[in-house]
């Protein structure tokens, strides 16, 4: 799938695999399918973004649980971003 990311409010930095930019109100980051990247608010402030992915995958199991991951065991955790595609560079 590819990511796309349009950011609503605040800053919001993306790495695209080559480096950190940043996205504000009304930009539009893309990341191709299989790019690896990141996104993070440094701001202090609040943020928001709308997240495209194409085709569509079924990434809400991710986005409802991800705030839990301090939680979860490491065995746990390891499995949750094993299951949605998700490692840590």
């Amino acid at each position: 799938i590819s990511e796309s990311f349009y950011v609503l409010s605040g800053t919001v930095r993306l790495h695209d695999g080559r480096g950190w930019v940043d996205g504000r109100p009304g930009d539009l980051l893309y990341v191709p399918q299989g790019g690896v990247h990141g996104f993070r608010n440094e701001s202090g402030e609040p943020a928001s973004m709308l997240i495209l992915f194409t085709p569509g995958a079924p990434r809400e199991d991710y986005f409802e649980r991800v705030h839990t991951v301090g939680e979860m065991s490491e065995e746990d955790r390891d499995e949750f971003f094993r299951r949605h595609d998700t490692f840590w560079l």
